[in-house]
């Protein structure tokens, strides 16, 4: 779970979703690292493609920040 991931410069939609994941749902290889939460956050981009998996809400929002997004809460 420590991948870094290349957010880029030209990035045209500057919006990023944050939405809970579930760690039962998750890949084993991915439960393996997580430890005992029960949920991830899942940053993904107007496309759907997944960013990054954080550990907690406010981690997935001060990500976006850090890379001049704009992230807002999906259900």
């Amino acid at each position: 779970m420590d991948v870094k991931y290349d957010f880029g410069d030209g990035v045209e939609n500057r919006i990023v979703y944050v939405r809970p994941v579930k760690v039962a749902d998750l890949p084993d290889e991915v439960q393996a690292q997580v430890g005992s939460a029960k949920t991830l956050y899942a940053v993904h981009d107007a496309n759907g493609q997944q960013l990054a998996l954080v550990k907690d809400r406010r981690l997935a929002f001060v990500l976006a920040r850090q890379h001049d997004l704009s992230p807002v809460t999906v259900h």
